[in-house]
């Protein structure tokens, strides 16, 4: 791969990602906040990486068979021994960024600056970093053809909920882990790698439970399992229809049981992450606590995905964390946090 960018990177540049991050994703925001360098650095230019394939992937005004190319050749971009040039690549990609930019579109037009600070990087982060994006890539290009004909997203299967998952957050989780394990024991890396699965499948679970209506209409993708609507007599295309409400909602009630299942081994993935490198454990457990809060807001007021299309933590409350996090908050202190926010609001 070639950026065909001859300039180096500047301080601007990284200045510019980390603002990105800051304008896509309020999650990796808190996150990136909570970071000392180098792993600032290294998770804000792995996430944008792979905000580029997201992007696409969700991107309702572009064929599939499209999508398919343009994640394929995004895929060879981050191939260190293909010929693909970055400016080939923009060439694919430029026709499809709308004229009035979203921050997302934004990072995809921005290609070339992300990509030649990436590659600025030292080789062993970059390294780490460069396998689990291309995964995710690989990962969204195979979903994008298989549902080509349906022009969305249709998953059958909670097998193959999960399956999309793994690629859309496991692959994530997987670059994470192998920035925050450097230096760890033999034994804490392998307990970090054995754990790793649950926690991305936590987040991404609760994401899906949440955002059912945003799903469908921006971006024309059901992920709920068409097997689970099916027995509420749900038809895949009227997720949204108020007179389906209370069968969606059971589903989402499913999907948010699901994710608690990963909750335990999420735990402890936390109770063994090490401070090194610049990572704080701050900088995961705020993200996992959200999770355990908004699936306290699924439990009591499903039907809001549907009826109102927004379910999250308040405001007030996701201060209140980090306004905890503002202390010295302990590893043991975790459970009792997981515990309180469970059954209710931090903040009340």
């Amino acid at each position: 791969m070639t950026t065909g960018q001859p300039e180096p990177p500047t301080d601007a540049d990284l200045e510019w990602c980390y603002d990105a991050v800051h304008d896509v994703s309020r999650t990796f925001s808190i996150t990136i906040d909570r970071l000392e360098e180098p792993m600032a650095k290294h998770i804000c230019l792995g996430y944008l990486l792979c905000r580029v394939a997201d992007t696409i992937e969700d991107a309702g005004h572009i064929p599939p068979e499209a999508q398919s190319d343009l994640l394929t050749a995004y895929d060879q971009l981050l191939n260190p021994d293909a010929d693909q040039t970055v400016s080939a690549f923009m060439d694919e990609v430029e026709p499809w960024i709308p004229d009035e930019r979203t921050d997302d579109w934004n990072v995809v037009a921005e290609t070339p600056r992300v990509l030649r600070t990436f590659e600025s990087l030292d080789e062993e982060p970059r390294e780490i970093m460069r396998e689990p994006v291309r995964e995710l890539v690989d990962g969204m290009a195979m979903f994008t053809s298989r549902y080509a004909d349906e022009g969305g997203l249709r998953l059958q299967t909670l097998e193959e909920l999960e399956e999309y998952c793994w690629y859309a957050a496991g692959t994530v989780g997987t670059l994470i882990t192998g920035l925050v394990a450097r230096g760890a024991s033999p034994d804490r890396a392998e307990e970090m790698r054995n754990n790793a699965r649950s926690f991305a499948l936590l987040l991404q679970l609760v994401n899906i439970a949440k955002d059912v209506e945003s799903d469908y209409h921006e971006e024309n993708n059901v992920y709920l399992p068409a097997e689970w609507l099916e027995e509420e007599d749900v038809d895949l295309e009227a997720v949204t229809d108020e007179s389906n409400q209370r069968g969606v909602t059971n589903v989402i009630k499913r999907v948010t049981g699901r994710a608690e299942t990963y909750l335990d081994d999420a735990h402890r993935y936390l109770e063994v992450v090490p401070e090194t490198h610049g990572n704080r454990l701050s900088a995961w457990a705020i993200p996992y606590l959200l999770a355990v809060g908004t699936m306290r807001e699924l439990r009591e007021r499903p039907e809001d995905v549907v009826r109102e299309g927004d379910v999250k933590v308040s405001r007030a409350e996701v201060y209140a964390l980090l306004q905890t996090f503002e202390g010295n908050v302990s590893r043991a202190a975790l459970a009792e946090l997981r515990q309180e926010m469970a059954e209710k609001p931090l903040h009340q």
